[in-house]
């Protein structure tokens, strides 16, 4: 009898430490909460390193400084429109300062909850430029150079608990940037605007905190790789036999975005250096994944719970999720491979930095229905499904739309003349790959635009291959230079009429005509040919030496082109439809040649007044499309037939076809798709009134990834004048027709006046 009361007792005892055990185990819930900070700040500007007085501006957050109201002292010197015509300018020297740098001050405060007192408590800033420093409650939190990557503050032991709190972030002018810092420098732009430019937020822990973590897909092995970093935000070791580490358990879980499925869940145990971060890696299977493309941009979350465990205890303290796609992207020979498969790129480049320095460019940057419409909405409308973020990335959730909307990136550093210590770079790249590295929209790495350097492309691209080993590197000029290891592709920027120096109008004549351009002619690659024999794939992200502002005044550096094609007194629609012709027949020229894997033009955005100029007109809020925009449309489609004819409209060296006389050329059919297109091409021979003259019918089937020559003869008519020659070419599921035009001249003699009719989209 006393037995079996003794073992009931032990049974009630058991059960009671179970309950016990449980209660502890989910009463220790912490997680992580996050509080935004963005809004409105306090701000002002200082000529020293003190702070203000008293604050007189309010500033939104994120945003830069011209965004103060009332407005900072020196606006206008910032945002100079200019009143007369540009003058041919080829760089700026950054150090010519003609404004004076200035303290920039943001304050507010914010209440933390006295709940939130056992919490480890972070203040991030995603992007803040240039050098910035923290102070909570007058207490100085940390300073940091980096101004294109996210930056932390430990504020807990700053923070009044159950309190306001007031947060003071001083943030420097780039005039002051250390000498270690990476990059940061660009010839064709003038002023460097600071601020912070990305969200800011506390988010409030338990004492082991995810630091970072990346979820690396792998399509082809059905498996994603999480690495993580773990900050163990205990003290370090103290007194002989303290502990130095802790120990955790992290539970990663797998989830379609949308649906909100569980797909995939793994377990990971280890030990936590005290005061220091450590790094995890761990293979997650992923069944029958979805893989995510512009064309299907599906989206998982990948999640990470991380539990403290001591003795019976284990301690929920952090969870942290981030969005991923699983997608393959890779080099085979001259090709982009995405998911296993041949892939184009087709698209432009942003220079969002530059931007910066538009009068109009207000707070356009953080509207997500204005940057939707500019990166998403108008580029699907014209085919592109890729997009280069020049010298400089973008806000955060710039990479989110391309993620959720289907857009590929190459992601491009704010590197292009030499600037930075190595040690400094190493740190910066490294936040970069791991800030960065989730969103499946970046495909492409860019380290360096247009020049070299050997730390990074002998030892740092290779260490981050390593961390991120899903994307490929593009080193700039470091494989040109001989340097090894670097570049998985060449990034030929093959501007034919390049003219950059300033010289007077009659030089420049002089140049041009003894270098001519055989506008048109889609098979001559004069200096060029090396792209067509390279072994890599060839990404040209940079062509069309032909830009405008968006008033129809040509930009510093395409001075002298307007002046000779056309003459000082073109008017803005003549400028224009030069320029929109101008960049079809050389986008046509490159998306001809079947072994170039990517065109993007440039530019999308950019600065107006500047050294070069986007395609949108008028005030750019309102998107309004320039021709050349309308036009890139045609010589865009992922389905197109070509006209393979020297213009005649504007180039001056060629002569006249004879009246009557018979035409022969070719045509050159293109489809980006992994299957045949087939369809029929309509072509048109109008004369300056817009009538047709002669008209002809063809079928046409296109084999993939492969440059079909389609040979056509047709008979000039025998009134001189000149005249548009348009393929029409109607691919077999649409209606809508992609369009190639060549201006020819039917005469005896070159001087003789050619008008000429103009397709109007």
């Amino acid at each position: 009898m006393k037995l079996r009361l003794i073992l009931k007792m032990k049974k009630i005892f058991t059960f009671l430490v179970f309950c016990l055990f449980s209660y502890l185990l989910f009463a220790q819930e912490e997680g992580r909460q996050v509080i935004s900070l963005n809004g409105e700040w306090e701000f002002e500007q200082t000529k020293t390193a003190f702070p203000p007085v008293r604050f007189t501006r309010k500033i939104p957050v994120p945003g830069l400084v011209h965004l103060a109201v009332p407005r900072i002292e020196q606006y206008d010197l910032f945002f100079q429109r200019p009143t007369t015509d540009a003058e041919m300018q080829e760089q700026h020297n950054f150090l010519d300062l003609d404004y004076t740098p200035m303290y920039n001050w943001y304050r507010r405060t914010v209440r933390i909850d006295k709940n939130l007192s056992e919490q480890q408590l972070f203040l991030t800033i995603k992007k803040s430029q240039y050098v910035t420093n923290v102070f909570v409650n007058g207490m100085w939190m940390g300073s940091s150079m980096e101004c294109y990557t996210p930056i932390d503050f430990n504020i807990t032991g700053a923070t009044k608990f159950g309190e306001e709190n007031e947060i003071l972030i001083q943030v420097g002018d780039r005039a002051w940037l250390p000498s270690e810092a990476a990059g940061s420098t660009d010839k064709e732009k003038i002023r460097y605007m600071p601020g912070i430019w990305d969200d800011v937020f506390i988010s409030a822990t338990g004492i082991l905190r995810v630091d970072k973590v990346l979820f690396l897909p792998s399509l082809a092995n059905e498996s994603v790789t999480a690495k993580i970093l773990v900050r163990n935000i205990n003290p370090p070791q103290m007194l002989v036999g303290a502990r130095m580490e802790d120990r955790l358990r992290m539970e990663f879980t797998v989830r379609e975005k949308k649906s909100g499925e569980t797909v995939a869940q793994q377990t990971l145990e280890g030990l936590a250096k005290r005061d220091n971060r450590t790094y995890f890696e761990l293979e997650i299977p992923v069944k029958d994944p979805v893989a995510w493309s512009p064309e299907n941009p599906f989206l998982y979350e990948g999640e990470v719970r991380i539990y403290m465990r001591d003795r019976l205890l284990e301690r929920h303290t952090d969870t942290y999720s981030v969005n991923f796609g699983m997608r393959d992207f890779s080099t085979k020979g001259q090709f982009f491979q995405l998911n296993g498969e041949n892939y184009y790129l087709r698209g432009s480049n942003i220079t969002l930095q530059r931007f910066f320095e538009d009068p109009d460019c207000g707070n356009l940057v953080w509207d997500r229905e204005w940057v939707k419409k500019m990166l998403i909405d108008i580029p699907k409308s014209i085919d592109w499904n890729a997009m280069r973020m020049c010298v400089g990335v973008v806000p955060d959730f710039w990479y989110d739309l391309c993620d959720e909307y289907g857009m590929v990136l190459q992601n491009e550093w704010f590197y292009w003349q030499h600037r930075g210590w190595d040690e400094q770079i190493r740190k910066e790249f490294t936040n970069w790959v791991w800030s960065d590295g989730n969103h499946p929209s970046i495909v492409i790495w860019d380290a360096v635009n247009e020049n070299f350097q050997p730390f990074i492309g002998n030892v740092l691209i290779p260490e981050l291959r390593q961390l991120d080993p899903t994307r490929i590197w593009d080193g700039g000029h470091n494989a040109l230079e001989g340097i090894s290891g670097t570049s998985e592709l060449d990034e030929p920027h093959p501007y034919w009429v390049l003219n950059a120096r300033p010289m007077t109008d009659e030089r420049a004549k002089t140049f041009y005509e003894s270098n001519p351009y055989d506008l048109g002619d889609l098979d001559n690659w004069g200096n060029h040919s090396h792209m067509l024999r390279a072994g890599v794939p060839q990404l040209v992200n940079e062509y069309g030496w032909i830009w405008l502002w968006r008033d129809g005044r040509p930009a510093k550096l395409t001075v002298n082109n307007y002046n000779y094609y056309l003459d000082e007194n073109a008017t803005p629609d003549q400028r224009r439809e030069l320029q929109a012709y101008w960049l079809q027949l050389e986008t046509e020229w490159l998306r001809a040649s079947r072994s170039i894997a990517g065109v993007l033009a440039f530019c999308h955005l950019t600065n107006n007044y500047g050294f070069t100029g986007d395609w949108f007109m008028n005030h750019i809020k309102d998107l309004e499309l320039s021709p050349a925009l309308k036009w890139f449309k045609h010589c865009f489609a992922s389905q197109a037939v070509f006209i393979n004819l020297v213009d005649q409209r504007y180039t001056k060296h060629t002569s006249p076809h004879k009246p009557g006389s018979i035409l022969l050329f070719n045509m050159y059919g293109v489809t980006d798709h992994p299957k045949p297109s087939t369809g029929k091409v309509v072509l048109k021979l109008i004369n300056s009134n817009g009538a047709i003259v002669t008209q002809q019918e063809m079928s046409v089937h296109l084999e993939p990834f492969l440059k079909n020559a389609l040979p056509c003869m047709m008979t000039l008519p025998n009134e001189k004048g000149g005249y548009v020659l348009v393929a029409e070419y109607y691919p077999e599921e649409k209606n809508e027709a992609v369009i190639s035009r060549r201006y020819l001249k039917v005469g005896d003699s070159q001087i003789e006046k050619y008008d000429f009719y103009e397709i109007q989209l």
